[in-house]
């Protein structure tokens, strides 16, 4: 099973590593900073969040500049917190169970678990040395990634990608265990490990006939949630919402916004919906990875990263120029980067446990 998984891989682009996606595009960057006459112009782009978004940002920071009816209620935990004051605060916030916990600082869905109770909390708790978001649960059904991005000059923007997040849901025979049915999937079976952890008490359950499990509610490609293309879902109305959620969000002009939402015409009248996340300058525009789209390739999602970045690179160089947006100085950055090493290493590290 593991060599089929590492051909799968290996041989359908969409889950090559994420330097192959930014090497081949390091020239063009380089010749922005070379146009704009400073390495890390780009770190400009959105003033409101720490470098911009680069992945060293708090996510709890980030997220409490969205306005709090859109957002979830959540509290961050310092690492080695006691147990019995993060209940506490729980309790005062009134978030109940079950409930999300994440790394402050995180990506690619490293250490994000849906906590269904006390026990499992300190179980979770028991291997964190690290400050971690615990939010509450938001139940809608439905979920999207939608990039956005508006110049500093503008009260309007431009969506430029939707990406609807389909989450994984298998369906029992009466005889097959949740492992076996993963393992047969056509797709399932490249995240056994991960169906594995989550579900590790009832992995070896014989599921009943007709009976459906949906194995991953985290919205992220490595935890083997579907991602499809929605950009026919850009509307002069959905593009109206964003400009008024864009004004409210002081210093963020570029990225992606991870939403929930019940239904989408309640979404788009501004209702019944909830920000996740939001995303900065390493953001992509993921609807790239739907590879059932005709028009899916690398190359392409080459081609959609770099016009990206093309707008970050405009934004960056007009709130310099325009809006007294200072450029960070090169090696406290060049040292938050290294840091940033060693920290995904220590994520990674935590992950496996």
């Amino acid at each position: 099973m593991k060599s089929k998984v590492f051909f799968t891989k290996a041989t359908q682009w969409e889950h090559w590593p994420a330097f192959m996606f930014y090497i081949p595009l390091i020239p063009y960057l380089m010749l922005n900073a070379i146009k704009a006459k400073y390495p890390v112009h780009y770190l400009a782009t959105n003033p409101g969040i720490l470098y911009s978004g680069n992945g060293t940002e708090s996510k709890y920071k980030s997220l409490m500049l969205v306005p709090e009816k859109y957002r979830p209620k959540s509290i961050l935990i310092q690492k080695n917190e006691k147990l019995e004051l993060i209940i506490n605060q729980l309790e005062s916030k009134n978030i109940n169970y079950p409930i999300i916990a994440k790394p402050d600082i995180g990506f690619r869905g490293y250490l994000v678990k849906k906590i269904e109770s006390e026990t499992h909390l300190r179980s979770y708790f028991n291997k964190m040395d690290i400050p971690i978001i615990l939010q509450e649960f938001i139940d809608h059904p439905n979920e999207m990634g939608i990039f956005y991005h508006r110049m500093p000059d503008s009260e309007q923007g431009k969506i430029t990608s939707i990406t609807i997040k389909k989450y994984q849901t298998l369906t029992g025979d009466g005889t097959s265990t949740l492992s076996e049915l993963i393992l047969n999937h056509k797709e399932a079976f490249l995240y056994h490990d991960v169906f594995k952890n989550i579900h590790k008490e009832r992995i070896n359950n014989i599921l009943k006939e007709g009976e459906k499990i949906t194995v991953s509610e985290i919205g992220n490609h490595c935890k083997g949630t579907q991602f499809i293309n929605g950009n026919n879902l850009i509307t002069k109305d959905m593009g109206n919402l964003f400009d008024n959620l864009s004004n409210q969000i002081e210093g963020w002009f570029y990225g992606r916004l991870d939403i929930k939402f019940a239904n989408l015409e309640s979404f788009l009248q501004g209702e019944n919906f909830t920000i996740l996340e939001i995303n900065g300058i390493i953001s992509e525009p993921t609807h790239i990875y739907d590879t059932t789209d005709n028009g899916s390739s690398y190359w392409n999602a080459l081609k959609a990263i770099k016009k990206h970045w093309g707008i970050m690179d405009k934004i960056a160089i007009k709130n310099h120029r325009e809006f007294g947006v200072e450029y960070p100085k090169v090696f406290p950055y060049l040292k938050n980067i290294l840091w940033l090493s060693s920290y995904t290493k220590k994520l990674k590290k935590l992950n496996k446990v």
